[in-house]
């Protein structure tokens, strides 16, 4: 049975901004930064909800989902005066995942 991209894509983006407020929490400590780990989880969110509402494409979902994790992962990246340069990478590759995945397994 296949689900729903855009549902999938979106939690999906939920689970991967957790192992991102455990890694920035990690790095930058949990305490005190409470909006930025809102934030980066938010931007999860968000890169889900974009790539959820993408089509299915014959186009390299690999590709395309880095893209889409570089373009919406910057605007974090600028706000914080470039701050967590691993956690904008991170943004890409969760980008890659959450589109192959979203592709492959979904209708």
């Amino acid at each position: 049975m296949k689900i729903n991209r855009f549902a999938f894509s979106v939690f999906l983006g939920g689970v991967l901004g957790i192992f991102c407020i455990i890694g920035v929490g990690l790095r930058f400590g949990f305490v005190g930064n409470e909006l930025f780990l809102l934030a980066t989880w938010y931007n999860r969110i968000i890169l889900g909800i974009v790539i959820g509402l993408l089509p299915k494409t014959r186009f390299n979902t690999i590709i395309r989902g880095g893209f889409f994790g570089l373009v919406i992962s910057l605007s974090l990246f600028l706000a914080t005066n470039f701050v967590d340069v691993l956690g904008f990478f991170a943004a890409i590759v969760y980008g890659m995942i959450i589109d192959y995945t979203a592709s492959k397994y979904t209708k």
